[in-house]
């Protein structure tokens, strides 16, 4: 029983359950009811092995640390990559929108303000409809009003479906 016991520690020691420095109580393999405590001196081999291994445990420590460090620095570049495509995407839209309101260049826009509602209305049909939507926002609001009632409500509907978007794109920047 006596190797039993100083085999258990001897593990304990090097698992660093049980100091080294002072001796130590190590319970017997007997029932709970007759579990008898008994003071183990730690040999020099086990002290020695300890120390020895000390600086091993230290560095796998370390190491744990380390690719526990770089699994987070991982997920953080990733979410990085994330932000920069949203960041790049949001350009994308503020491009597209500046775009979207140089298409009526004020040279067009006093070309349409001149013409009569009808006509105008008439070939505002035949454009794309966020260029007819980009002229339209910049004619004075009752000169567009009566260029929309000339065109079929369809059309009309769809060109200012397209300038509120465009205004609370506006709005939001």
């Amino acid at each position: 029983m006596r190797s039993a016991t100083t085999h258990v520690a001897r593990v304990l020691i090097a698992l660093g359950v049980i100091s080294f420095s002072t001796p130590q109580l190590v319970h017997t393999a007997e029932p709970k009811s007759k579990m008898v405590a008994k003071s183990v001196k730690i040999p020099d081999d086990v002290r020695a092995f300890c120390t020895n291994i000390a600086d091993a445990a230290r560095e796998q420590r370390y190491a744990l640390q380390r690719k526990e460090l770089n699994k987070l620095k991982s997920e953080i570049n990733d979410k990085m990559k994330n932000l920069e495509s949203t960041r790049e995407a949001i350009k994308e839209w503020v491009r597209k929108r500046d775009s979207f309101a140089e298409m009526a260049r004020e040279s067009i826009v006093e070309i349409y303000s001149k013409m009569r509602p009808d006509a105008a209305a008439g070939r505002m049909e035949q454009l794309e409809g966020a260029l007819a939507a980009a002229i339209l926002l910049k004619l004075k609001p009752r000169t567009a009003g009566v260029i929309l009632n000339e065109m079929s409500a369809e059309k009309a509907a769809m060109l200012t479906g397209i300038m509120a978007a465009a205004s609370d794109v506006d709005q939001r920047t």
